[in-house]
């Protein structure tokens, strides 16, 4: 459950110096239990630890604290990466916890987070009484894509839009290439893809990979770290394979035409199965893989196949 080291990754292409790297320890990890586990980080700092994203309940997030602790330094600072439940809900026990270090995200992250208009919040709440009453916002916001300066680090940032979420911030630390991806490259796990943007997300992971060319290993917010290629070309992978599945589900002479039958998306989910064994859900949600196919079938229904951008080619 706990993981207090990461793998390190490397890249034929050129990165940080490796003799520089050796000397940095790698950040600390805590995943919290399936269902929907989920990753927070903490990096060592010059004024004490920066820490990545706070879990999906104040519990999950005491239990890291816990580990946080052990390491007897302070908390410089906590950054957000996207507004979804699963990893801002324990928020407010990381500010219990640690007063004196702010809560920091991105604009549109912040904004998303108290507009919530996807009503994500409540769900989260009916699905997991855990889940906490009020949300705990951010102290400071920076602006999309600006460099960020906390504990005495610098992250380079960068705003992704339309993927797995609404909005996302990827933060990359060019000394050590250490890239904290959030959702947009997970590790051998099923993803959330009911907000339908699957091509979307296909995009920004190529946007991704052409922003930080160096990064070496990258930081997940689900599924354990890996490097940052690797996950990315995975990432991807398993989005073109399941629009591949889901696409001759929602032609035009298909059974039920533009919708999915039930034997259709018994089909897909049983194929995704196979081709990506042993990846847990990402949500506490039961009904997971059938939302994701719902939302994508209706993403390629309303898709103009003239104008699919080529990042969104399909495997079947």
């Amino acid at each position: 459950m706990c993981a207090l080291t990461a793998a390190t990754g490397c890249s034929d292409v050129p990165g940080p110096d490796a003799s520089q790297t050796r000397t940095v320890p790698p950040p600390g990890r805590f995943a919290s239990r399936d269902p929907g586990s989920v990753n927070t980080y903490w990096i060592q700092a010059p004024q004490g630890l920066v820490v990545i994203d706070t879990l999906r309940t104040p519990g999950d997030a005491r239990e890291a604290i816990a580990e946080i602790r052990k390491t007897g330094k302070p908390v410089a600072a906590v950054l957000l990466t996207h507004s979804h439940p699963d990893h801002v809900g324990g928020a407010g026990a990381f500010h219990e916890a640690f007063p004196q270090a702010p809560i920091l995200a991105s604009k549109a992250t912040d904004r998303a987070m108290r507009e919530d208009r996807r009503g994500f919040y409540p769900l989260a709440r009916s699905a997991n009484a855990a889940f906490p009453a009020t949300l705990t916002y951010a102290d400071k916001t920076f602006e999309d894509g600006a460099p960020v300066r906390v504990g005495g680090l610098r992250f380079e940032t960068a705003t992704f839009t339309e993927g797995e979420s609404d909005t996302a911030t990827v933060y990359y630390r060019p000394e050590t290439g250490d890239l904290f991806a959030g959702d947009l490259a997970t590790s051998k796990v099923t993803p959330a893809l009911i907000e339908g943007h699957s091509c979307g997300w296909l995009q920004a992971l190529d946007r991704l990979g052409r922003r930080f060319p160096e990064a070496g290993t990258a930081y997940p917010g689900h599924g354990a770290p890996g490097p940052a290629r690797t996950l990315i070309e995975d990432q991807r992978g398993y989005l073109q394979r399941f629009r591949g599945l889901v696409r001759p589900a929602v032609a035009v002479h298909s059974p039920a035409g533009r919708a999915v039958t039930p034997d259709e998306q018994t089909t897909i989910t049983a194929a995704m199965d196979r081709s990506h064994p042993g990846h847990p859900p990402v949500a506490d949600l039961p009904t997971l893989a059938q939302e994701n196919v719902k939302a994508v079938a209706e993403e390629l229904a309303s898709e103009d196949p003239g104008q699919v951008p080529a990042a969104c080619g399909e495997k079947r």
